[in-house]
């Protein structure tokens, strides 16, 4: 599973945010970190599409088609394949 262009972009753009991506033995995950920002990142998806908004700024990102999990959780986002 791929890490979505627009995830890393943002990436890039934003010191605060890190990307790891997991390989395990029935399972792939790619987890994005989005540090110590001023609020609290929250997640929709609609369709195949992810919103993660922080503060008033908006990631959308296109889900991966082999990803079964998208979720947030204590400010960590989570794809899991």
């Amino acid at each position: 599973m791929e890490t979505p262009p627009e995830l890393e972009a943002a990436a890039g753009e934003q010191d605060e945010i890190t990307i790891t991506n997991r390989q395990y033995d029935d399972e792939q995950v790619i987890a994005v970190d989005f540090g110590q920002v001023a609020g609290e990142p929250t997640l929709d998806t609609v369709g195949e599409t992810a919103i993660v908004v922080i503060d008033g700024t908006q990631f959308e990102f296109g889900i991966p088609t082999d990803a079964n999990e998208v979720k947030m959780n204590d400010g960590i986002l989570t794809i899991r394949s």
